[in-house]
């Protein structure tokens, strides 16, 4: 998608999978781009309506929650495209964790016990449901790789006060709970996700994207038991089976390693498993909406003039 420009633009930024539009001082324009990216390495080509799943996911889930915490969302003028409120963000994810996978799984299986400072109760496989829920943060690198962090370590860095971070930690666990209460309900289990939050003025805010598959896994449900009691692998809907891919083809984003080349049938396939995802967390048919940039354009600025 081709870099748009608006009246009262003040910032452009390309993330790795959104551009970021700043109109004036107190409005955002994102544009959920078919944009891939995984260990945080855009790969070299688009999927197709994936920008239109995440914007929708998104709207939908911020829609479930509003009661919970404020949000930015404030319109969706088109299929991958969003209007909000700018946030002055907080330079942290909130990855919670329903269960022992990814990148807890890779930390636990190399024998550590103690992930962002956090311990990790002996004896669990990989999958298993943690006693309760824990929050692993990350700091939110500008480039280059995200971090973990502990809580003690926001607090000392000041990237978060002691009160900000209790409200950001009882905002986190009650998403989550949220996603895991609309995920039971299709059939599913809302294994970990992130959340990012900013400010106006003193009122924290929910920012960016929840529940999608770009941040968030799920496991079926049906047979997770069964499946957990035999030792098989979990059948699972999110990016991860992008990573196990590049994982299998010697590329996890370290130096001097090169992206697997991608196949159009490839490509096709995570298509389409973001297309399922999209219809089984939402239980709704998908129905695709290619606009040309003009056309999205033209949508987003019949926005902004009503939010004026």
């Amino acid at each position: 998608m081709a870099t748009l420009s608006f009246p009262d633009q003040t910032k452009f930024y390309k993330g790795k999978v959104r551009d970021v539009y700043t109109i004036g001082d107190n409005i955002l324009v994102m544009v959920a781009s078919n944009r891939i990216s995984a260990f945080d390495v855009i790969l070299p080509r688009p999927i197709p309506y994936k920008g239109q799943v995440l914007n929708q996911i998104a709207a939908h889930m911020l829609n479930a929650t509003r009661d919970i915490v404020p949000n930015w969302l404030l319109d969706v003028p088109a299929p991958n495209a969003s209007v909000g409120k700018k946030c002055v963000p907080f330079r942290i994810e909130m990855v919670v964790r329903g269960n022992l996978t990814g990148h807890a799984w890779r930390t636990y299986s190399s024998g550590k016990r103690v992930l962002c400072g956090v311990p990790l109760p002996e004896g669990l496989r990989e999958n298993d449901f943690f006693p309760t829920p824990i929050i692993t943060p990350s700091t939110k690198a500008e480039e280059g790789h995200d971090e973990d962090i502990s809580k003690e370590e926001i607090i000392a860095k000041g990237l978060a006060t002691a009160k900000e971070w209790e409200k950001l930690e009882e905002y986190t666990f009650r998403l989550f709970e949220r996603g895991k209460q609309i995920a039971a309900k299709r059939g599913l289990i809302l294994v970990d996700t992130k959340y990012e939050f900013g400010k106006i003025g003193d009122e924290i805010i929910l920012m960016d994207e929840i529940h999608t598959p770009d941040s968030s896994r799920y496991f079926y449900a049906d047979g997770f038991g069964e499946r957990q009691a035999a030792g098989e692998k979990q059948k699972q809907l999110s990016k991860e089976f992008v990573r196990e891919w590049l994982i299998t083809n010697n590329f996890m984003g370290k130096e001097g390693q090169s992206v697997p080349e991608m196949s159009d049938e490839w490509v096709n396939t995570i298509s389409q498993r973001y297309i399922e995802l999209y219809e089984k967390v939402i239980g709704e048919k998908f129905i695709p909406l290619q606009l040309n940039d003009e056309e999205t354009k033209q949508r987003i600025l019949n926005s902004l003039s009503k939010l004026k």
